[in-house]
């Protein structure tokens, strides 16, 4: 049996994506620049994705901005806002970033640039009142992941963009993982930039998108033939857009009744490793419907890199919170940043679900974690 629990780290695409790519590859392959019959076709096909990605998030056509995938995004809201400054300013950024966003603030700061790094609670929630008091005068930009890819945690966002806006500054999000897992409407609440990505939507990967609030100036970080209204120079890849598109529509349309089928299942998974050594992170309430994550708080000998070689052997596809490199395994930031040691924060996993996960296949997951704890730690795995 073959289980694979890693969504939040790409998502199969859909057959139907599949289908559309390929006849876009084989028909309509024309540069959408040409001015020809060619281009024109893949012209029209492109601004139909645009609508069909704006869709997603209420946003309109015009304020999607097509780029590589949802680290591009990122870079280029980010470096983008800064780069319309003649002098460093100051930014701001959650503790736990993905590293689309953290990495970019890293290369500000090594050019002058003041960046805060808010705390958040133990469940890698951000307390307002934190982002209130860390703004300032200069500040540019606050950037704020929604969902959390490592602990799930889904953030107030429409409370900390209405602060940051308050205070006259940008608000930019990453929601990579929130897209077609929650509603997001980018008309309802005051987000400047939103970051998006294919391949979380069972669209291909190399591609995403970011969504530029009407109005709003950034500067492209990429030169070139001025494409993706100047913002994102290059040829678009036609068939990738193409199938984002459909991808959104369809995530748009299967949405409710997937959100209530991933949260029971969830659920489930949580339920039945409750008596067991795993401790759960991230916040339960305020979480990414597909999203179950675990660490050892009191068996930090194991880690989250051990766990996933055993899963893997049983035929079983989950991601561990630590990153490993060349055999070494780092403690996880993330799980630093919520309060935990750097042993434990060696010991995390990450348990996925998407379209393919059935209840049976988490039942199958648990039993799976639960024999390879009382393998590694037959004395104290029970709790």
């Amino acid at each position: 049996m073959q289980i694979y629990l890693d969504y939040s780290a790409t998502t199969p695409p859909r057959p139907e994506v599949i289908d559309l790519m390929q006849q876009v590859m084989l028909t309509q392959w024309g540069n959408p620049s040409s001015l020809h019959h060619w281009g024109t076709r893949s012209a029209t096909l492109l601004e139909q994705a645009r609508w069909q990605v704006g869709r997603l998030i209420n946003a309109p056509a015009e304020a999607m901005v097509f780029t590589a995938g949802g680290t591009e995004s990122d870079n280029l809201a980010i470096l983008g806002v800064a780069k319309r400054f003649a002098q460093p300013a100051h930014v701001i950024i959650s503790a736990i970033e993905h590293a689309a966003v953290s990495e970019p603030a890293k290369m500000l700061e090594a050019a002058g640039w003041e960046i805060t790094r808010l705390p958040v609670d133990r469940s890698g929630r951000i307390n307002p009142l934190d982002l209130q008091a860390a703004l300032q005068p200069n500040t540019a930009l606050v950037s704020i992941i929604w969902g959390q890819s490592e602990i799930g945690t889904i953030q107030p966002i429409a409370e900390l963009a209405r602060i940051t806006h308050e205070q006259g500054a940008l608000f930019h999000t990453d929601a990579v993982q929130m897209a077609g897992r929650g509603v997001i409407d980018v008309q309802a609440m005051p987000i400047d930039l939103l970051s998006l990505s294919s391949h979380k939507l069972y669209g291909p990967q190399g591609v995403g998108a970011l969504y530029v609030r009407p109005g709003l100036e950034i500067a492209p970080v990429i030169g070139g033939g001025g494409q993706e209204d100047k913002l994102r120079s290059g040829t678009q890849a036609i068939a990738n857009i193409a199938g984002f598109g459909l991808a959104a529509k369809l995530a748009l349309a299967e949405m409710p009744i997937e959100i209530a089928r991933l949260t029971a299942i969830r659920d489930r998974l949580f339920e039945q490793l409750a008596d067991t050594a795993f401790a759960s992170t991230g916040n339960r309430t305020h979480r990414l419907p597909h999203h179950a994550s675990f660490c050892l708080p009191n068996n930090s000998s194991i880690s989250g890199k051990h766990l996933v070689r055993q899963m893997n052997l049983a035929g079983i596809g989950i991601s561990a919170g630590a990153a490993c490199s060349s055999g070494k395994i780092t403690p996880s930031p993330i799980l630093q940043a919520i309060g935990h040691s750097e042993p434990v924060a060696q010991t995390g996993i990450r348990l996925t679900l998407g379209k393919a996960t059935t209840m049976a296949d988490i039942d199958w997951a648990a039993m799976a974690l639960r024999q390879i704890l009382e393998r590694s730690l037959p004395t104290v795995a029970m709790v």
